[in-house]
């Protein structure tokens, strides 16, 4: 057990493990849930779960429920069905696959951000449809799981290297775009089925996924408020950095190292764009390998 422990500390602690802290919330938010659902039912308070924990965490289909419960705009995509284990081990591995693309080309801290964006989006769809739309007047329903979010990282990924290709078992390498389409067509013929509710949160995280790689292209960064709250997080949760010693140097050759390091480990938002604008025209296989290089450099670059 306590190397478990030590196991799940070290990937919490290390650099650039954004994608696995979410993955890591996700399984253990659904295990406690799990746990304190099977112990309530088994003490004859199956109700008092599902009424005080679970519904409390859902996001509600009715707006003025909502109003009396703000937080599961963010909660429901930290939270699966505990009667569908098979849910959140899909979401969890399209996550996993699709966001180590998406970090390839933009680096950790953009697909936590664009997780928590494609959440917030789907709620808002969900929202919007429940409510404006007379076919779904007078249902009541809840939603929960990170389908959104996960789909905001698939069509970002997509969007950012439309080629770039991934083998399927027992049908070999395709393109990641026609995948983000399959999952488009899916979630807008589920609209009026049994998940509806879940289908509408699919489709804000599909628009979201690709506004946000779209804007990142034209210089825009729709998450730059989310960066200091996750840099407190960071500062938070992370070990203490060991201080560096710091020694002076003239100005001459300050200014100096100072011009050299911003040539070479720092490339210009530009020339990041022209790369990515590549990318969209000839996918990732088609840039070199020093264009490879600078596109890592600035995934690296904190913000």
């Amino acid at each position: 057990m306590n190397g478990f422990i030590s196991d799940l500390k070290y990937t919490w602690n290390k650099p650039g493990s954004g994608l696995l802290r979410l993955i890591i919330i996700n399984v253990i938010i659904f295990v406690v849930m799990s746990l304190l659902n099977v112990l309530l039912t088994f003490s004859g308070y199956s109700s008092f779960f599902e009424m005080n924990i679970y519904e409390n965490l859902a996001l509600p289909s009715e707006f003025t429920s909502f109003l009396y419960k703000p937080w599961t705009l963010v909660t429901y995509f930290f939270v699966h069905s505990m009667k569908d284990f098979f849910h959140i081990l899909m979401n969890m591995l399209i996550l996993y696959w699709f966001g180590m693309i998406f970090t390839e080309f933009l680096g950790d801290k953009k697909a936590v951000i664009l997780y928590f964006l494609g959440g917030l989006m789907g709620g808002i769809v969900y929202l919007l449809i429940y409510n404006l739309i007379p076919y779904f007047d007078g249902a009541n329903a809840v939603v929960v799981g990170a389908s959104g979010s996960v789909l905001a990282i698939v069509v970002g990924a997509a969007t950012i290297a439309p080629d770039y290709r991934i083998n399927l078992l027992f049908i070999g390498p395709v393109k990641i775009k026609w995948l983000a389409a399959f999952y488009v067509v899916m979630s807008i013929s589920g609209l009026t089925g049994g998940n509806a509710g879940g289908q509408m949160a699919h489709l804000g995280g599909i628009i979201m996924g690709f506004t946000y790689v779209k804007m990142l292209q034209k210089g825009t960064d729709l998450g730059a408020p989310f960066y200091a709250i996750e840099n407190f997080f960071d500062n938070l949760l992370s070990p203490k950095k060991n201080l560096k010693v710091v020694y002076r140097r003239d100005k001459k050759s300050k200014s100096k190292t100072k011009a050299g390091k911003e040539n070479t480990d720092q490339p210009t938002q530009s020339r990041v764009d022209e790369i990515l604008d590549k990318i969209s025209d000839k996918g990732y296989e088609g840039l070199t390998q020093e264009e490879k290089q600078i596109l890592f450099k600035a995934s690296q670059r904190k913000h």
